[in-house]
């Protein structure tokens, strides 16, 4: 039976939403994933949580922004859509078409924030969740919510957190003693910040690619991974000659495998920023510096390399930690997933995790937990 309703509210609470009461469903996080699976809950029909009746089918979903737009929102200003990885639309919306040269983070969140308002979908922002774990020992029990506006109760959690807040900033040797400057993609802002200076990028994806190319026209730069990326000549098309990539990210995530970056799967593109770094001859590969000291980093061969600032590409993590919990990581550091179902606690569904990182696998997992999330009910 879905868990007893129990009356919701959302009131203004030092500039945050209010959220506290009970549902069916709670979906953390309100990216593409938290909206597509809200939009499957929809047309489900599970009612708004802040308003349904007591017994209905119900969800609602909590997002930790100020405002719609999930990750994309805080992306740098020159990563425009016209460079961009690509967006898969939306269930029931198409992407409507935008200028080229638009920057990602106003013209990605205006599609997202248009959805949410189109399809009447309740999410409460913003309201950060600290833990999710069990009311109790009953597997068909509820799961307790809590965030910094309150607590909720629900039958069932989808989450959708992505993985922007957690950026990967290695440990390195000699990190402590380094002068210069260190920030993570995540922190970046723009070439200018970094204008003349001698800058080592980090990383072998597709964002390390693209910053090389951008900084390399105002700065030095030096371009360090830990092993030798390939490049692919044909794009990566999920629908068709993707499949085996997929089943392959699928078989790790249902092993209980580490998440893997996507570009580790399938390769880097020759995009049109990876062509122009070869053309003008920045996009030459180092192998991974040994240490970092006060001026600069020590080379695999022994040398000194002085520069002043450190550009770590180095990728994300899923965004789990508040449903630690629940223990459900393995020694490796993953979990165990069938399809987008968390073996070790059924009631937990992931999207936006390991199959389902790229957006139209968010898609797909938000309809697919949406299934799985029906059938339960059914069968109790």
């Amino acid at each position: 039976m879905p868990p007893r309703d129990l009356p919701s509210s959302r009131t203004a609470l030092g500039g945050a939403a209010q959220a506290t009461g009970s549902a069916t469903v709670v979906v953390i996080g309100a990216g593409q994933a938290g909206l597509s699976t809200a939009h499957h809950l929809r047309r489900r029909g599970f009612a708004n949580a802040l308003d349904a009746a007591p017994g209905d089918r119900s969800f609602v979903v909590l997002d930790a922004g100020d405002a719609p737009g999930g990750a994309w929102q805080h992306r740098w200003a020159s990563l425009r859509m016209g460079t961009i990885n690509g967006i898969f639309d939306l269930p029931g919306a198409p992407l409507p078409p935008v200028d080229p040269a638009e920057p990602a983070r106003t013209a990605v969140p205006r599609y997202l924030a248009a959805y949410e308002h189109d399809q009447s979908l309740p999410v409460l922002r913003p309201v950060r969740v600290g833990r999710v774990e069990r009311a109790d020992h009953d597997p068909d029990g509820e799961l307790l919510i809590t965030t910094d506006a309150g607590t909720w109760r629900a039958g069932f959690v989808v989450n959708a957190t992505g993985t922007w807040t957690n950026p990967l900033r290695p440990a390195y040797p000699g990190a402590e003693t380094f002068r210069g400057r260190q920030l993570h993609t995540s922190e970046y802002v723009g070439a200018e910040q970094l204008r003349g200076h001698r800058v080592a990028v980090v990383g072998g994806g597709i964002s390390a690619v693209q910053l090389l190319e951008e900084v390399s026209r105002v700065a030095w730069t030096a371009w360090y991974t830990r092993t030798e990326p390939v490049f692919r000549d044909e794009p990566f098309e999920p629908e068709t000659g993707g499949r085996d990539v997929v089943a392959r990210v699928t078989a790790d995530a249902e092993a209980g495998r580490a998440p893997r970056s996507v570009v580790s799967y399938t390769g880097l593109p020759w995009s049109p920023y990876a062509l122009a770094a070869r053309e003008r001859g920045v996009l030459v590969r180092r192998p991974m510096f040994t240490a970092l000291e006060p001026t600069g980093v020590r080379e695999a061969d022994g040398t000194l390399t002085t520069v002043d600032v450190v550009l770590w590409a180095t990728g994300f993590r899923p965004a789990l930690a508040h449903l630690a919990p629940l223990h459900l990581q393995n020694d490796e550091g993953g979990i165990e997933v069938r399809g987008t179902r968390v073996v070790a606690e059924p009631r937990v569904h992931l999207v936006g995790y390991g199959p389902s990182q790229s957006t139209v696998g968010a898609n797909r997992a938000g309809r697919h937990a949406v299934v799985e999330i029906t059938a339960a009910l059914q069968s109790r």
